[in-house]
C-alpha cells in the first residue's frame, strides 16, 4: 500500500505505541509484504526465522518483534505484536466500506454498461466500453480497463485468505491492496480474484477466464493467458504471458509459470515451471508423464 502522502516515522510509532531504532527521520512512503516491498515501505516480521530476509530486504522501515542490530540507513519498530500493529497501520490509512456506505470517488468511462444488480465499492475506476453483467461484485479501490466483460456473480476485491492461529483462533491479516483488470479482459460466471494484501493483484490485457476460478492475492497474470475453469491459484504466484490452463488445476502459492507454458488438466502445481506442457498429480513434462504410463502397462 502506497499512503497519499509521506508519513513521519514518529507519528507512525506513536500510532502503534512502537519503539524507534535507527534514522528516525526517514519518511514513510507505504507497508508492503515482504514478497513485494519497496525502499520507503514497511514490512512486519514476528518469527527468528524471518529476521534475516526482513533486514536484507528492499524495506526501509522493519517492523519487528525484538531489538535488533539495525541496518544502516534504516529504522525498526519494535513492537510487542507486529502482526496485529501492521493491520492497524493499514486500516488507519485505508478507507475500508462494508458496502452500505455512500459511494465515493467511482469512474466509470463512455459506453460502460452496469447491470443495477451490479454492486460496486469506494474508489472504483472502470474503462469505457466494458459490460459489467448482473450481481457482479467490484471492491475498493478495483481498476478496470476498456473493453472488459465480467459475468454474473463474479466477485473482483474479496479479502485474501491470509491468517496467523492466534490463541486457537484464526486472525486474518487485513486486506489493503487492490485489484487490477487490464484492457480487453474477459472473465466468466461465478469467479472470485482476491484483492492484494497491501498490493494489486493483476489480470494482464487480453487474458481470458472461464467460470468458476479463484485466484488468490497479489498474484499477476500475464497478458493473453487462457484459464479454464475450476481452476484454482493460490496468492503470490506470477503466471507470464500466453499461459494456458485447463480444467481443474491446482496451484500452490508463490510459483512463477513461464511465458508460452500449457497446463493440462488437474495438474497439480507446486513449484515454478519452465515453458513447456505439463500434466499429473504432482505436474511433470506430458511426454514424460506418457512414457511413464507405458512403462507400468508393460509391467503387467
Amino acid at each position: 500500500m502506497t499512503f497519499k502522502n509521506p508519513q513521519n516515522l514518529k507519528a507512525i510509532a506513536e500510532l502503534i505505541g512502537a519503539k524507534m531504532i535507527g534514522d528516525v527521520n526517514i519518511q514513510v512512503l507505504g507497508t508492503n509484504e515482504i514478497h513485494m516491498v519497496k525502499p520507503g515501505q514497511i514490512v512486519f516480521v514476528n518469527h527468528p526465522k524471518y529476521y534475516d530476509k526482513a533486514l536484507s530486504s528492499p524495506a526501509t522501515i522493519i517492523l519487528i518483534d525484538k531489538e535488533v542490530d539495525c541496518p544502516e540507513g534504516k529504522a525498526l519498530l519494535v513492537s510487542e505484536d507486529p502482526f496485529r500493529d501492521f493491520n492497524k497501520i493499514n486500516t488507519h490509512f485505508t478507507r475500508i466500506s462494508n458496502f452500505t456506505d455512500e459511494l465515493h470517488d467511482v469512474e466509470i468511462g463512455d459506453g460502460t454498461k452496469i447491470h443495477h444488480s451490479a454492486v460496486i465499492g469506494n474508489d472504483v475506476r472502470i474503462g469505457k466500453n466494458c459490460h459489467i453483467f448482473p450481481n457482479v461484485v467490484i471492491g475498493d479501490r478495483t481498476i478496470i480497463g476498456d473493453n472488459v466483460i465480467v459475468q454474473s456473480n463474479t466477485v473482483l476485491g474479496g479479502d485474501a485468505f491470509y491468517y496467523r492461529k492466534l490463541n486457537g483462533d484464526f486472525d486474518r491479516l487485513i486486506s489493503v491492496g487492490n485489484v487490477v483488470i487490464e484492457n480487453n479482459v474477459e472473465i466468466g460466471n461465478g469467479c472470485t480474484i482476491d484483492r492484494g494484501v497491501t498490493d494489486s493483484t493483476i489480470i494482464g490485457e487480453g487474458s481470458v477466464l472461464d467460470n468458476q476460478i479463484q485466484i488468490g492475492h497479489d498474484t499477476v497474470i500475464g497478458k493473453k493467458c487462457l484459464i479454464a475453469s475450476q481452476t484454482g491459484i493460490a496468492g503470490c504466484c506470477i503466471i507470464e504471458d500466453e499461459v494456458t490452463i485447463w480444467g481443474q488445476v491446482g496451484m500452490a502459492s508463490g510459483v512463477r509459470i513461464e511465458s508460452g507454458t500449457v497446463l493440462l488438466a488437474k495438474c497439480g502445481v507446486n513449484r515454478d515451471l519452465k515453458k513447456g506442457t505439463y500434466f499429473g498429480p504432482i505436474a511433470e513434462e506430458f511426454k514424460q508423464y506418457l512414457r511413464k504410463e507405458v512403462r507400468l502397462k508393460n509391467l503387467k
